[in-house]
């Protein structure tokens, strides 16, 4: 990831959005092309690595991994890694994340009703 200069104006401009409009705040969090298919994932169990890979065709593993940082930061997926050999991940959501199955489930109704793919 980049570093981000705190004191621009751009990211002056996106706090001060972020802390008025709860959308915005959301859509920071969850947004994007591969964070919704990988919480609509993560919403029906503890997925390791490679599933998550199979389960949403195109993403490469960077975007997956960056991703995954990112939910992990943001306190909406829990990383498990067991101490084996080879090391054992498994990726689940946490209870921040499970409230946002309803939102999701309610997304992916809207993308079926509006011309998006059949679930």
């Amino acid at each position: 990831m980049s570093v981000i200069k705190q004191t621009s104006t751009n990211q002056e401009n996106k706090q001060r959005i972020m802390n008025y409009c709860p959308v915005t705040f959301t859509m920071e969090k969850i947004g994007g092309r591969w964070k919704p298919l990988i919480l609509y994932n993560l919403r029906q169990g503890t997925m390791r690595y490679g599933q998550l890979k199979k389960a949403i065709p195109g993403i490469t593993e960077k975007m997956l991994v960056q991703h995954l940082r990112e939910l992990e930061a943001d306190n909406l997926v829990k990383r498990d890694v067991k101490p084996v050999v080879p090391p054992h991940v498994e990726y689940s959501l946490t209870k921040s994340g499970q409230s946002l199955s309803p939102l999701l489930i309610e997304m992916a109704k809207w993308g079926v009703a509006n011309g998006g793919v059949v679930m």
